[in-house]
């Protein structure tokens, strides 16, 4: 098998360093650089996963790249097909992920703008947080086309979805359909309409408060994780939420999938960074894919919109 392309992770936190080894064994990039601001740590972290290659059968190369706030270190990154923000202060318990705002918006602009001197023409997942805010920042302060920087939180909230449907019916993961839209936060929309199990509507294997119990943990799924952690956040779904967004850019394989994309009249929404299902290929967001809702979640979706839309202005001037 032919590798290809170069993918950078910015973070080398449990996030950071868990998504890079993912990708590396994928086995289809030539090269995963991962950087922090950490002297030394991300190169130890790329010779350890340089070290597993022979016993996990992959030959991708995992390069370490000890960076700065000033921008020293980014030419390892140069020429990025891909490149993943992680970086950024987590969660504790009892934090909102909107208490991340302030100290998380200073560091993703300048990572951002790093990238975008390094890597022109990459593509951006975010994945720190406030996500929907910090997406909307990346996209300013680089400068790329808006289809060309995305977010990662469709994915992971629908995975936790799928997961707590599969655990309340004792069913395989497999056998269940679910999708969350809107924003990755309070006004977050599950989609009960469009979630299936076997085939079969869920509205048919539970009742409404037991999906809204489900809704509802979906959520919050982060902050129980947060809670029982005590110290960090989540990072083994998160992770495998934003290498398969990278997985799909680089393969251009045109897969649909729940990101927080530029939204532009689709769903009667224009102007706003949202969670919606996209297609995407080796350009980003190919389209956003206005699939089937029913009047309740579309006027769930466009309340989510308005939630997130005036803090979205205001990241220009963080």
């Amino acid at each position: 098998m032919s590798l290809k392309g170069k993918v950078t992770v910015v973070g080398a936190g449990f996030y950071g360093s868990t998504t890079a080894l993912r990708l590396a064994e994928y086995n289809i990039f030539e090269t995963v650089v991962l950087t922090d601001i950490v002297e030394g740590k991300p190169e130890g972290l790329a010779l350890d996963m340089n070290q597993s290659r022979s016993i996990e059968g992959f030959e991708t190369k995992v390069i370490g790249a000890t960076t700065t706030a000033e921008g020293a270190g980014y030419e390892a990154t140069a020429n990025s097909d891909v490149v993943v923000i992680t970086a950024g202060l987590p969660r504790k318990p009892g934090m909102s992920r909107m208490d991340l705002i302030g100290v998380n918006a200073g560091i993703v602009r300048g990572v951002a703008e790093n990238i975008a001197k390094h890597s022109p023409n990459a593509v951006i997942i975010v994945v720190s947080n406030p996500l929907d805010e910090m997406t909307a920042l990346a996209q300013i302060a680089t400068g790329f086309p808006k289809n060309k920087v995305m977010g990662q939180a469709g994915m992971l909230d629908t995975a936790r979805f799928t997961n707590f449907v599969a655990e309340k019916l004792g069913v395989p993961v497999s056998s269940v359909r679910t999708l969350t839209l809107g924003s990755h936060g309070e006004t977050m929309v599950p989609v009960p309409s469009r979630c299936t199990v076997d085939g079969r509507a869920l509205t048919e294997l539970l009742n409404e408060a037991e999906i809204a119990e489900l809704v509802d943990r979906t959520r919050n799924g982060g902050a129980e994780v947060v809670a029982l952690l005590k110290t960090g956040s989540a990072y083994y779904a998160p992770s495998a939420a934003a290498a398969r967004m990278a997985k799909a850019v680089i393969e251009d394989s045109g897969l649909v999938m729940p990101v927080c994309a530029w939204v532009d009249g689709q769903f009667g929404i224009s102007g706003v960074y949202l969670g919606v299902e996209a297609e995407i290929g080796r350009e980003g967001i190919r389209k956003v894919v206005e699939g089937s809702l029913t009047p309740s979640e579309v006027e769930s979706l466009k309340v989510a919109a308005e939630a997130v839309r005036a803090k979205q202005a205001d990241v220009k001037d963080l």
